[in-house]
Order: C-alpha cells, then structure tokens, then sequence
C-alpha cells in the first residue's frame, strides 16, 4: 500500500522526522508538567515524530481497498490519543503503548464504516462486550464465556452473540486463500455443492466415523460445532480443564479424518 506512494495526506513520507526514546520521554514530561506554550509545542513535535509509527501500522491493513489517506488520518488520531493519556510514570516505551492505540483507532475506523452497515445499538453491545472481555482476562488471565460476559454488561447472551458476529470481517468470495505460484484456490472454490453425489457419500462416512469415538469425545464435539460453545465454556459445563477439551478435541477430529 505504502511503499510506492511517497505523499500520504501530502506529507512526504521519506522525510519525517524520527524521535529518539529519550527526546519522547522529555516531550511527554513537557506535555504533562509545561506551561500552556510549551505543551503545544512539545504536543506538536511528538506528534510529528511519531508519523512513521503511524505508518508502520496502517501498512498491516493494506490490501483491504481501504484509502490510505483515511487510514493515515485515522491512524493520527489514535496517536494524538495515545500521547494525551500516555503515564509517564510507567517504565513503557511509547510505542509499546502508542501501537495499540492506534491499531484500536484504525479497527474502530473499518468497523463503523464497513460496506455492511450494523445498527448502532449492535455495535454498541459489541463494544461494551469487547471491553468487558479485556478486562476479564486482565483480571483473570482466562477468556471469559459468553454467559459470563452477559452478566458483565447486563444484555441477553443471544444478544452478545449477534452483536459480536454483527461486527466480524466479511470475507470476500474471491479472497485467495492458496497458492502455488500458478494456481490460486479462493473461498469460493472451498464451498461445495449440495447436491454433489460426493458431499453426500462424505455425509454417511461421517456419520460412520463419529460412530467410533468416546462418549466424551462426540459429547465435545456436539457441543463446539453444533452448539458452538468455546473451549472454556465446555470445559465448565464438563468439569475438566480448558487444555483437556483441546486436548480430546484434536484426538477425535484426528481419529475422524483417519477414518475417512
């Protein structure tokens, strides 16, 4: 996206200044502590010295046909924000925290504008149930559950559910997904036809195949692909561990496509 395009948003690129670590720690105790002139002053600077960083992270969006003048300009905010709430007081270089913030903005940014357009009282359930999961892993260092993620922000688990599907990525069918240097398999290449005579003998393997696994394991199995319940929430409903859910849901998924 960037790297044959040398003005974005009519800064040339290959000019911006970079910030040395110790210069960005001066600006932010400026910015924090500094009369009303010199914290504009140093605000502007930072700003100025962080433009690459910016940069550096709207390239990891790039082949989504998104306009990278708007993604620059998104991205800055995210860093204007990330320079205004910076604690000097943490031993965090800046762009550790500074990244983060901006990726968030940019997300933020393609979400809300997506060509599918989501109800704002969808993407509003979705943002407070992506908070509430951050925080729970913060504090628990585990994924919380759909369930457990209702009871935090007080919506109906099937409305979590929607909202947080509402918000995913669409996929384009003529996304490629492989390719070999000559031919490329897209998304549509992998969705089969109903009423191939072949889907419908893989159907009966199937069924024959599940038919030699454990109690347990087609209990799993039932559970994350026709329930689509996660590994920690099948875990708590069976009272083993999320690593052993894994661990006996690879082990039938195996013995299945040895089976076949």
């Amino acid at each position: 996206m960037l790297y044959s395009k040398v003005y974005i948003c009519g800064v040339n690129t290959s000019k911006l200044p970079v910030l040395s670590e110790k210069r960005k720690r001066e600006l932010l105790g400026v910015i924090k502590n500094g009369t009303p002139a010199e914290k504009e002053t140093a605000r502007n600077e930072m700003i100025q010295g962080n433009l690459r960083l910016v940069l550096s992270v709207i390239q990891r969006f790039s082949g989504r046909g998104e306009n990278p003048d708007d993604l620059f300009q998104v991205g800055c905010i995210g860093l204007i924000k990330a320079i205004d709430n910076f604690d000097c007081s943490k031993d965090v270089r800046f762009s550790t925290y500074g990244v983060p913030m901006i990726i968030g903005e940019v997300r933020r940014y393609l979400r809300d504008y997506t060509a599918i357009r989501i109800s704002r009282s969808l993407r509003d359930t979705a943002y407070k149930a992506m908070q509430a999961k951050e925080r729970f892993i913060n504090e628990n260092n585990r994924e919380p559950t759909i369930d457990e993620i209702s009871k935090m922000i007080e919506e109906p688990r099937e409305n979590v559910v929607e909202a947080l599907e509402a918000i995913v990525e669409p996929v384009s069918l003529y996304e490629p997904v492989f390719t070999d240097g000559n031919d490329t398999i897209y998304v549509m290449d992998q969705l089969g036809d109903t009423n191939d005579d072949t889907n419908w003998l893989r159907g009966i393997a199937l069924k024959e195949a599940v038919k030699g696994l454990l109690p347990r394991e087609k209990r799993i199995l039932s559970m994350r692909f026709f329930k689509g319940k996660t590994q920690v929430e099948v875990a708590s409903e069976i009272g083993i561990s999320q690593a052993q859910v894994s661990r006996l849901e690879k082990a039938a998924l195996t013995k299945i496509r040895a089976a076949m």
